[in-house]
């Protein structure tokens, strides 16, 4: 199963950007979206941000990977 996960870019610089993912911070490959800037979100997949999303779309989904993952260790 392939998941792409929402994370907030932090920095661009030529094809690189930094994505926070929660509390953690994530260099990937920018080169598919060319527009994005700091501020928004993004959905990373396998390195690359390859979609942008808006904000409370980003915030719901890492909400129910969180639960997921909480319930995966109960």
């Amino acid at each position: 199963m392939c998941l792409a996960v929402p994370g907030k870019v932090l920095s661009i610089e030529n094809n690189k950007g930094v994505i926070e993912i929660g509390n953690m911070r994530r260099e990937v490959f920018m080169h598919l979206l060319p527009d994005a800037k700091v501020g928004d979100y993004v959905l990373v997949h396998a390195g690359c941000a390859m979609q942008t999303i808006d904000e409370e779309e980003a915030k719901i989904t890492l909400e129910l990977i969180k639960e997921l993952a909480e319930d995966e260790i109960h």
